[in-house]
C-alpha cells in the first residue's frame, strides 16, 4: 500500500446542496475525464412501528473509519482506472431531506466511475464503523441497521 495521507470523510452536519456543485464544478477543467458517477444519500422519512422518522443521529468511531476508508481508498484506485475519489460522510444530526453522504467517482470513461461508485457505496455502508441513530417525531429513538 502506499503511503498516501489518510483523507477525512467526516462532515459535521448535512453536506449542502452548494458544496456539491462546487466538487463537480472543481472537476471542469481536467479535461481527461470523461465520465462521473454521483452518489446522494439523503434521509428517508421512513415509517417504523407506526412511527415516522424526522432525523438520524450518526456517529462514528473516526480513527478506525478514516483508516479502513484509506484502505478501501487505495483498493478501489488498485482495481478501477479512475482520475478522481472523494467521499463525504456527515456526523451529528441530519433531518429528513437532507444529503448524508456524497461518493463522487470520475474516469476517462464511465463504467469504471459508475462501478467504483457503486463499490464504494456498499463498502462505507457494511466496512465503516459509521452507526445511525434514527429519530422519531415524538423524540424517541432506534439504532438503525444498514441494508
Amino acid at each position: 500500500m502506499s503511503e498516501k495521507k489518510i483523507k477525512n470523510i467526516f462532515i459535521n452536519g448535512p453536506i449542502s446542496a452548494d458544496f456539491i456543485a462546487k466538487s463537480i464544478a472543481n472537476h471542469s477543467s481536467k479535461t481527461d475525464i470523461g465520465g462521473h458517477s454521483i452518489f446522494l444519500g439523503q434521509i428517508r422519512q421512513d415509517q417504523i412501528d407506526g412511527k415516522s422518522v424526522s432525523a438520524i443521529e450518526y456517529t462514528a468511531f473516526e480513527e478506525l473509519a478514516l483508516t479502513k476508508m484509506h484502505e478501501v481508498r487505495e483498493e478501489i484506485f488498485d482495481k478501477y482506472p479512475l482520475s478522481c475519489l472523494h467521499i463525504h460522510h456527515s456526523l451529528g444530526k441530519i433531518n429528513i431531506g437532507e444529503i448524508c453522504l456524497f461518493v463522487f467517482t470520475s474516469s476517462k470513461h464511465r463504467k469504471p466511475a459508475i462501478d467504483a461508485c457503486n463499490e464504494l457505496v456498499e463498502r462505507i455502508k457494511t466496512e465503516l464503523p459509521i452507526w445511525g441513530k434514527e429519530i422519531f417525531a415524538d423524540d424517541t429513538h432506534q439504532w438503525k441497521e444498514n441494508s
